[in-house]
């Protein structure tokens, strides 16, 4: 990298660093750095009564230099402590380098330090430590964007959605409670771990490179194999596998992992995500419904402190079982005044589009697509509390059992909260017969133009023939789970790397471009920092003003580069008009 494609705090920062290695100074040592103590701990044990060696390690989060003694604030992984630094303490020979210019002059904001002394509490009340020793342990070479506040304005925040999740790295050094966010998220995926190893059930892994992407409806992504020549699939769902280990005698199995689907990203999807399968033969759907309830109580008491969430606005949502049960058809009914029990497709589609004046309705959408798009746009998002949508058409549940009471429904069931599905569940099919004729209709679907119509996985109808027990299995969204457990509205929050758009560059010309111009590699970094990051740029410019403002950038960084001649100049804005002509 040229030095002039770095900022002046960035270049300040590589001065700094030489400085330190000139001194001797390892800026990035390899010893083990022997911390005993953290920043709540301190808090939480200080005694006034007892001096405290204590050895601690963070990031510089500031620094105030006031003559022979300088306050400091460190953060680790616990929070913030504040030090006390003197010159004399920390210097006691003749040599105050450690002070006068590493600490005052070569720290910077952002650096990673190790400093040990006592604790004690300042005249104004805080607990800080008494650094006796200080040690770089690496040097920052890029600035923080840390919050300045002037005359109630704030300066330089770093809450722009995209930049936060895209570094995240600097999201969770300088803005407070996004660590919480990632932290909870771990306590929910512990306590569901807890929670299904405590009742006997086995955690596996299951492929995430698929011949055939089967267990759901969705578009996958497409990869080459190429040590086997063959086009594979990143999985959509675990589901397909865990149930041949229920054939193979596993009585209760989980998967917590990544799936894959190739749609479309707002604030309540990502096209890779975490979800939890679990299967438990011997089991029906309202069995899974009570155990769904315990399940999210649990979870949210162990997150939260109680079966509740508070969102900011007011609003708190209520795991407290149990939930409410409501059929599907009776929702749609509810919400729309349509009956739908009966209705054939065409029907149906003819309520779609001419009663609810529906948009996007066409003759690819079979029955189940069709009731689901007048769920999803009429009825899921009224569903604030959690609510159990059950006993799903056939045509939307191509993996379930058929109800036992009610012909032509499955014993299925989704859980809506906060207006979104949560979970996914069924009495799971085991008649392979069934089975069979259930994805063949599903390809026929396909036929018809739906791309996430499921494909026939023969191994897995072979392995129904083997028998596979009465089983309940249920799906459950991880990331919205932890959305709805830390009250946030956006995926990108909860995830620590959330799938984003490619970075916007600033167009620039090529190093090759410029000398296709005349213009000397050293010459055109210049040009770069002076604003012209397009060869077309400096076509206007007139030679003795354009000598002039690279001039003053080779004087102001010390580069000693030969200055061009006005000719040589005139020279390069000639062939750069060329270039637009």
């Amino acid at each position: 990298m040229n030095i002039l494609e770095l900022s002046e705090q960035e270049i300040g920062r590589r001065q700094s660093l030489q400085a330190l290695r000139d001194m001797g100074i390892n800026p990035y040592p390899a010893d083990e750095f022997p911390v005993n103590a953290w920043s709540d701990d301190i808090k939480a044990k200080f005694n006034e009564d007892e001096k405290r060696e204590v050895v601690v390690a963070g990031r510089l989060m500031g620094k105030r230099i006031m003559g022979k003694a300088s306050f400091a604030e460190l953060q680790d992984s616990k929070g913030r402590i504040q030090l006390y630094i003197s010159r004399d303490d920390l210097c006691p020979g003749e040599d105050k380098d450690l002070y006068n210019k590493v600490f005052k002059k070569l720290l910077d904001i952002g650096d990673i330090v190790g400093v040990k002394g006592y604790v004690f509490r300042t005249q104004m009340g805080e607990i800080s430590v008494h650094v006796e020793d200080i040690k770089l342990l690496s040097k920052s070479l890029k600035p923080l964007p840390i919050v300045k506040y002037k005359d109630g304005v704030a300066y330089d925040k770093f809450d722009d959605p995209e930049q936060r999740a895209r570094q995240r790295y600097v999201d969770l050094i300088v803005n407070d409670g996004v660590k919480d966010t990632f932290l909870k998220r771990a306590v929910v995926l512990r306590t569901m771990r807890k929670f299904f190893d405590d009742r006997g059930y086995t955690e596996v892994e299951t492929p995430i490179l698929q011949n055939i992407p089967g267990g759901a409806s969705a578009k996958p992504f497409i990869t080459h194999f190429n040590a086997l020549n063959i086009d594979m699939y990143m999985r959509i769902a675990t589901e397909l596998y865990l149930k041949r280990l229920i054939v193979g005698g596993f009585e209760g199995v989980y998967e917590i992992g990544k799936n894959f689907r190739n749609e479309g990203m707002d604030r309540f999807h990502n096209p890779e995500f975490t979800c939890l399968e679990l299967y438990v033969s011997y089991k029906d759907y309202n069995w899974m419904m009570t155990f769904t309830e315990q399940l999210l109580e649990t979870i949210c008491t162990a997150v939260n402190g109680k079966p509740e969430v508070e969102y900011p606005d007011g609003k708190v949502i209520s795991f407290k079982a149990p939930f409410r049960r409501l059929p599907i058809l009776d929702a749609i009914k509810e919400k729309t005044g349509f009956d739908l029990d009966g209705k054939s497709e065409d029907e149906i589609r003819d309520i779609a589009v001419n009663k609810l004046k529906m948009e996007g309705i066409d003759e690819t959408f079979g029955k189940g697509k069709l009731i689901d798009e007048i769920f999803g746009e009429f009825c899921e998002g009224t569903f604030i509390q959690p609510t159990f949508i059950t006993d799903y058409p056939v045509e939307m549940s191509p993996l379930t059992k058929m109800h036992r009471s009610k012909p032509g429904l499955t014993e299925r069931f989704e859980l809506m909260v906060n207006g979104k599905e949560l979970a996914n569940a069924y009495s799971e099919l085991n008649d392979p017969i069934d089975q069979e004729q259930r994805f063949v209709d599903q390809m026929k679907l396909a036929d018809k133009g739906d791309d996430e119509a499921m494909i026939i996985d023969h191994d897995f109808l072979r392995a129904l023939q083997y028998g596979m027990p009465p089983t309940s299995g249920i799906g459950i969204g991880i990331d919205r789970l932890v959305m709805l457990m830390t009250a946030k509205e956006n995926i990108q929050e909860i995830m620590l790397f959330p799938q984003l758009k490619p970075e916007v560059k600033i167009p620039q010309s090529s190093i090759k471009e410029w000398a296709a111009i005349g213009v000397p590699e050293n010459w055109a970094y210049v040009l770069r920092k002076a604003g012209f990051n397009l060869v077309a740029d400096i076509r206007d410019q007139k030679a003795q003003g354009l000598q002039q403002k690279i001039g003053e950038i080779n004087k102001k960084y010390k580069l000693g580069y030969d200055k061009p001649s006005l000719d040589e100049i005139d020279s390069w804005i000639k062939a750069s008009a060329a270039t637009v002509e």
